[in-house]
Protein backbone atom coordinates (compact mmCIF):
# COMPACT_ATOMS: atom_id res chain seq x y z
CA UNK A 1 0.00 0.00 0.00
CA UNK A 2 1.07 3.55 -0.99
CA UNK A 3 1.09 6.09 1.54
CA UNK A 4 0.81 9.52 1.05
CA UNK A 5 2.99 11.94 2.44
CA UNK A 6 1.15 15.41 4.22
CA UNK A 7 2.34 18.36 2.41
CA UNK A 8 5.02 20.01 4.46
CA UNK A 9 3.68 22.53 6.94
CA UNK A 10 4.87 26.40 5.07
CA UNK A 11 5.07 29.67 6.86
CA UNK A 12 5.23 32.67 4.88
CA UNK A 13 6.60 35.79 5.86
CA UNK A 14 6.38 39.03 4.25
CA UNK A 15 9.56 41.26 4.98
CA UNK A 16 10.64 44.84 4.54
CA UNK A 17 10.52 47.98 5.55
CA UNK A 18 7.53 49.70 7.14
CA UNK A 19 5.57 51.29 4.21
CA UNK A 20 6.84 48.87 1.35
CA UNK A 21 3.46 46.92 1.33
CA UNK A 22 3.96 43.87 3.65
CA UNK A 23 0.60 44.15 5.10
CA UNK A 24 -1.04 44.06 1.69
CA UNK A 25 1.00 41.89 0.23
CA UNK A 26 0.60 39.05 2.68
CA UNK A 27 -3.19 39.54 3.41
CA UNK A 28 -3.20 39.00 -0.60
CA UNK A 29 -1.13 36.23 -0.67
CA UNK A 30 -3.11 34.27 2.46
CA UNK A 31 -6.15 34.77 0.22
CA UNK A 32 -4.90 33.27 -2.43
CA UNK A 33 -3.71 30.11 -0.60
CA UNK A 34 -6.30 30.07 1.89
CA UNK A 35 -3.97 30.47 4.92
CA UNK A 36 -4.31 32.00 8.24
CA UNK A 37 -2.51 35.78 8.53
CA UNK A 38 -1.10 37.38 11.37
CA UNK A 39 0.21 41.26 11.05
CA UNK A 40 3.38 41.36 13.35
CA UNK A 41 3.09 44.85 14.49
CA UNK A 42 -0.37 43.38 17.03
CA UNK A 43 2.38 41.15 18.57
CA UNK A 44 4.86 44.41 19.72
CA UNK A 45 4.43 45.39 23.11
CA UNK A 46 2.76 48.55 24.30
CA UNK A 47 6.43 49.92 25.35
CA UNK A 48 7.53 49.26 21.64
CA UNK A 49 4.60 51.00 20.17
CA UNK A 50 5.24 54.41 22.66
CA UNK A 51 9.06 54.57 21.53
CA UNK A 52 8.10 54.38 17.77
CA UNK A 53 5.26 56.93 18.40
CA UNK A 54 7.51 59.26 20.08
CA UNK A 55 10.05 58.94 16.91
CA UNK A 56 13.03 56.13 18.71
CA UNK A 57 13.92 53.11 16.39
CA UNK A 58 13.61 50.03 18.16
CA UNK A 59 16.94 48.54 19.16
CA UNK A 60 17.29 44.34 19.24
CA UNK A 61 16.82 43.89 22.75
CA UNK A 62 13.35 45.64 22.29
CA UNK A 63 12.76 43.02 19.15
CA UNK A 64 13.62 39.95 20.80
CA UNK A 65 10.44 39.54 22.43
CA UNK A 66 8.27 40.93 19.64
CA UNK A 67 10.56 37.85 17.38
CA UNK A 68 9.90 35.36 19.73
CA UNK A 69 5.92 35.69 19.56
CA UNK A 70 6.09 36.19 16.36
CA UNK A 71 7.71 32.93 15.69
CA UNK A 72 5.42 31.17 18.81
CA UNK A 73 2.81 32.03 16.61
CA UNK A 74 3.77 30.24 13.62
CA UNK A 75 4.86 27.25 15.77
CA UNK A 76 1.59 26.99 16.95
CA UNK A 77 0.16 27.18 14.12
CA UNK A 78 2.65 24.35 12.53
CA UNK A 79 1.97 21.94 15.51
CA UNK A 80 -1.87 22.37 13.97
CA UNK A 81 -0.27 20.96 10.69
CA UNK A 82 -1.27 24.48 9.20
CA UNK A 83 0.58 26.56 6.97
CA UNK A 84 0.83 30.66 7.13
CA UNK A 85 1.30 33.59 6.27
CA UNK A 86 3.02 36.68 8.38
CA UNK A 87 3.56 39.94 7.62
CA UNK A 88 6.95 41.58 9.13
CA UNK A 89 9.71 43.46 8.71
CA UNK A 90 12.45 40.69 9.78
CA UNK A 91 14.76 43.61 8.66
CA UNK A 92 18.26 41.60 10.07
CA UNK A 93 19.66 37.79 9.47
CA UNK A 94 19.74 37.48 13.14
CA UNK A 95 15.87 38.31 13.40
CA UNK A 96 14.87 35.80 10.25
CA UNK A 97 16.97 33.37 12.13
CA UNK A 98 14.82 33.87 15.29
CA UNK A 99 11.53 33.29 12.88
CA UNK A 100 13.44 30.04 11.04
CA UNK A 101 12.65 27.74 14.27
CA UNK A 102 9.36 28.00 14.15
CA UNK A 103 8.15 25.55 11.43
CA UNK A 104 9.39 23.01 9.26
CA UNK A 105 9.83 25.38 6.34
CA UNK A 106 9.61 29.33 6.72
CA UNK A 107 10.15 30.94 3.41
CA UNK A 108 10.63 35.04 3.01
CA UNK A 109 8.72 37.29 0.83
CA UNK A 110 11.28 40.33 0.83
CA UNK A 111 9.74 43.26 -0.99
CA UNK A 112 11.60 45.95 -2.59
CA UNK A 113 11.29 49.51 -3.40
CA UNK A 114 12.99 53.00 -3.56
CA UNK A 115 13.49 54.78 0.01
CA UNK A 116 11.65 57.69 -1.48
CA UNK A 117 8.59 55.48 -2.53
CA UNK A 118 8.43 53.97 1.06
CA UNK A 119 8.59 57.61 2.83
CA UNK A 120 5.87 58.46 0.31
CA UNK A 121 3.53 55.87 1.68
CA UNK A 122 4.28 56.32 4.85
CA UNK A 123 3.67 59.92 4.68
CA UNK A 124 -0.16 59.61 3.34
CA UNK A 125 -0.77 56.53 5.81
CA UNK A 126 -2.88 57.40 8.44
CA UNK A 127 -3.19 55.10 11.59
CA UNK A 128 -0.36 53.40 12.44
CA UNK A 129 2.47 54.39 14.46
CA UNK A 130 5.60 54.72 12.78
CA UNK A 131 6.62 57.97 11.85
CA UNK A 132 8.10 59.05 8.36
CA UNK A 133 11.13 60.03 10.47
CA UNK A 134 11.87 56.13 11.57
CA UNK A 135 12.15 55.07 7.31
CA UNK A 136 15.94 56.12 7.40
CA UNK A 137 16.68 53.52 10.10
CA UNK A 138 14.62 51.03 8.39
CA UNK A 139 16.47 50.70 5.66
CA UNK A 140 19.71 51.28 7.33
CA UNK A 141 19.17 48.02 9.55
CA UNK A 142 17.92 46.02 6.28
CA UNK A 143 19.67 42.82 5.69
CA UNK A 144 18.88 41.64 1.89
CA UNK A 145 17.99 38.04 1.77
CA UNK A 146 21.65 36.22 1.57
CA UNK A 147 21.37 33.38 -1.02
CA UNK A 148 21.34 30.66 1.55
CA UNK A 149 17.69 31.83 2.77
CA UNK A 150 14.67 30.54 1.59
CA UNK A 151 13.15 33.24 -0.30
CA UNK A 152 12.51 35.59 -2.72
CA UNK A 153 12.51 39.01 -3.74
CA UNK A 154 9.47 41.43 -5.58
CA UNK A 155 9.82 44.93 -6.30
CA UNK A 156 6.39 46.47 -5.44
CA UNK A 157 6.72 48.84 -7.89
CA UNK A 158 3.69 47.13 -9.31
CA UNK A 159 0.27 46.54 -8.64
CA UNK A 160 -0.05 44.72 -5.18
CA UNK A 161 -1.84 42.16 -7.26
CA UNK A 162 1.28 41.77 -9.27
CA UNK A 163 3.01 41.71 -6.36
CA UNK A 164 1.46 38.64 -5.05
CA UNK A 165 1.09 36.69 -8.91
CA UNK A 166 5.34 37.39 -9.02
CA UNK A 167 5.58 36.12 -5.78
CA UNK A 168 3.71 33.07 -5.97
CA UNK A 169 5.29 32.33 -9.27
CA UNK A 170 8.89 32.71 -7.51
CA UNK A 171 7.75 30.11 -4.91
CA UNK A 172 6.52 27.67 -6.84
CA UNK A 173 2.89 28.25 -5.85
CA UNK A 174 2.06 29.42 -9.30
CA UNK A 175 0.99 32.32 -9.95
CA UNK A 176 2.41 35.10 -12.51
CA UNK A 177 5.39 35.01 -14.18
Amino acid sequence: MCRLQKPETTALVVMGPSGVGKTTTAELLAARLGWPFAEADRFHSAANIAKMESGQPLNDADRGPWLSAIRDWIAAEARQGVSSVVACSALKRRYRDVLREAAPRVRFVALTADQHLVGERLGGRTGHYMPTSLVQSQFDDLEPLQADEDGVAVSVGVPPEAVVGQALAALGFGGDE
